[in-house]
């Protein structure tokens, strides 16, 4: 028994060890992260698949159906919050959120065309480890993006459908504001998961494409 003790506690520990977090692109909009210690946090769920795990976090950019399907999210944990662009975004004060999981900033957003910026935020999610996902929501170019830049951000991810929000040409230059670590297009074109030809024009620094349905590991 003694020879064996050693071997069992080395798997006890490795059984305990944190995993490292990822994140799931759904398609369209919809991103789900998953924490070191297995918490689910949801971004403007609407689009794909993988709502199966219980949510102890879901965030809803502004009111608009392809971003706020929060109904798809069936199991959701005892103490799982929503956070909307209402309760992000308080008289013209933009919230942060500390969650213990979770910091999740409320950012600018909005744009002239379809989305008014007193009723619209993005988020900017920063895990315990250090680790940052900022999502733009629905928006075209923010005075706040190039203030972002100073965050460092690890992964950014720019909306560019060109037709409710800003085009290709226009999210490539935000991304130059912003500068995270990695550049990354979602929300491409009203009614698709993910377009192959519109991620690849996309030129951001730090460019990586993300199809739906492709989940990465965050470092």
């Amino acid at each position: 028994m003694k020879k064996l003790f050693p071997l069992a506690l080395c798997l006890l520990f490795a059984s305990s060890a944190l995993a490292a977090p990822t994140l799931l692109y759904q398609g369209h909009g919809s991103l789900r992260i998953t924490t070191e210690d297995n918490r689910i946090i949801y971004i403007d769920p609407y689009a794909g698949e993988g709502y199966d795990l219980p949510a102890d976090l879901i965030l809803v950019s502004h009111e608009h159906k392809d971003h706020s399907a929060v109904e798809l999210i069936t199991s959701r944990s005892d103490d799982c919050q929503v956070i909307t662009n209402t309760d992000a975004l308080v008289d013209g004060e933009y919230r942060i959120f500390d969650l213990g999981f979770a910091t999740v900033e409320a950012v600018q957003a909005g744009n002239n065309k379809n989305h008014d910026i007193d009723k619209c935020v993005g988020w900017l999610v920063t895990l315990p480890g250090g680790i940052s996902v900022y999502a733009t929501g629905d928006t075209s170019t923010t005075d706040q993006m190039s203030a972002l830049a100073k965050r460092d951000i690890h992964y950014a991810f720019f909306v560019c459908d060109g037709k409710y929000n800003m085009g290709l040409e226009e999210a490539s230059a935000c991304a130059e504001l912003v500068k995270a670590r990695h550049s990354i297009p979602y929300h491409m074109a009203p009614g698709q998961l993910f377009d192959p030809e519109r991620a690849e024009a996309f030129n951001g620094p730090g460019k990586m494409i993300v199809a739906a349905g492709e989940k990465i590991e965050l470092e």
